[in-house]
């Protein structure tokens, strides 16, 4: 497959260079198969499964048998803690488990790739020439993401993911604040965040890494 070309901007949202994408990680390939197996493994590792119920045996009291078997013409009983009874136990109610399983790395690594491909098919892929501040302040932060006409106004659920190679003192405190902004290295970025963003912007170094580390 021919190498796709994408523009390369600066901070004031001005195009400044064009570069190839690497093709044998932005093949235009989306897999959503393994896009739903990685999806699926991470969310079930993130479960904590401290869900927990008390069975009969566990709930307190009800050791004595309230009325005797025969005679009284009621049904029979054995406990007041039975499941059928109020404050009785619970049957196969759910109890602490691990959810977690291993999702192989080679499906994890296709899936990115192919959660990359879908930003970059659908207009959502953004690469910046590099991302310094002078200072820590939000408003200088998020006048970049005017200037790259990414701040969703009417949509606020549109979030944006920026994807970098080092996150300097400046960095961490200006970008935090930014309402509709997610941030990351490049080296720790997952599928999950990625495809939960509805734009990727990714510096030139950045885009370098995640090369690097999905190349088949």
């Amino acid at each position: 497959m021919e190498a796709i070309t994408v523009p390369v901007y600066n901070t004031e949202g001005k195009e400044v260079d064009k570069i190839k994408l690497d093709a044998s990680v932005f093949d235009g390939t989306v897999n959503t198969a393994v896009i739903y197996q990685a999806v699926k493994g991470y969310l079930a590792n993130q479960r904590r499964g401290l869900a927990s119920t008390k069975t009969m045996g566990e709930v307190s009291g009800g050791g004595r048998k309230p009325w005797k078997q025969k005679g009284t013409g009621r049904a029979r009983v054995g406990s007041i803690r039975s499941p059928l009874w109020y404050h009785g136990g619970v049957v196969f109610g759910p109890h602490p488990r691990d959810f977690s399983y291993t999702v192989p790395a080679k499906i994890k690594d296709a899936a990115l790739r192919s959660a990359l491909c879908a930003k970059v098919k659908d207009d959502n892929f953004v690469v910046l020439d590099n991302f310094l501040l002078a200072n820590s302040k939000t408003k200088d932060a998020a006048k970049i993401f005017t200037n790259l006409k990414l701040v969703q106004k009417k949509n606020k659920r549109h979030k944006t993911l920026l994807l970098l190679s080092k996150i300097d003192k400046n960095a961490k405190i200006a970008l935090r604040n930014v309402g509709f902004l997610e941030f990351n290295l490049a080296k720790n970025t997952n599928l999950y965040e990625v495809l939960s963003a509805h734009t990727l912007v990714v510096t030139r170094d950045g885009l370098q890494i995640l090369v690097d580390r999905l190349k088949k």
